[in-house]
């Protein structure tokens, strides 16, 4: 892998160990996102979000990662999907072009190893590494080369499937300006989780074979 750093935007956060009203409204969040649970108003999830951001898109601070030049690719699941599974990034994706956001959804990096569900470690050394993550991909090819790529998931923790699908990604189409969005991020310190809505533009590092995000 040549790549050891990436910008990633994000819109919401959650915690897993806090406990004020927010934090729980914040995880009931994470668990429909991740689920993409069908809400009250009929929609799922991941099209409520993200008829909400389109609607304020210009305030976020990655408004630019969904110009008409960005080709949105969802970031693959763990295990490997049966022929046309659809999965929660590819939701994601599609939605975020059918709300005006980005030129095209892409599914076009796929697992061809299953490996460890990272949400299911809960010890941080077990989680699969972005190399692992990256010996585990490989692009399909498009018929056009990107100009502009985002990896978009649901849910980061660490970032190592954002640095391993980057990874990939970059090897494919080497002149392609490539970003990461996804769509919530982990506050592991209940401490420093404020609200559900915290939009911002962060980074994911990779240190020896494991990653760091910041925020």
């Amino acid at each position: 892998m040549n790549i050891s750093k990436v910008e990633f935007g994000s819109l919401l956060t959650y915690t897993p160990r806090g406990d004020s009203e927010k934090a729980k409204g914040a995880k009931t969040a994470m668990i429909n996102l991740k689920n993409d649970n069908v809400l009250s108003s009929g929609i799922l999830t991941s099209e409520y979000i993200v008829q909400a951001m389109a609607r304020e898109i210009n305030t976020f601070p990655f408004a630019d990662y969904f110009n008409s030049n960005a080709v949105l690719v969802p970031a693959p699941k763990s295990s490997l999907l049966k022929p046309d599974t659809l999965w929660v990034p590819q939701r994601i994706t599609t939605a975020l072009i059918r709300n005006g956001l980005g030129k095209s959804s892409e599914a076009c990096l796929e697992r061809v190893t299953a490996v460890a569900r990272s949400s299911g470690q809960t010890v941080g050394a077990n989680r699969p590494k972005a190399l692992k993550h990256y010996e585990s991909m490989r692009v399909k090819e498009l018929l056009f080369k990107p100009k502009e790529i985002v990896l978009v998931d649901d849910v980061i923790t660490r970032g190592a499937t954002i640095l391993g699908g980057v990874n990939r990604l970059s090897e494919a189409f080497p002149d392609a300006k490539i970003r990461a969005f996804t769509m919530m991020r982990t506050i592991s310190n209940a401490e420093e989780f404020s609200d559900v809505e915290d939009p911002c533009i962060g980074t994911i590092t990779m240190y020896g074979e494991d990653t760091s995000r910041v925020p």
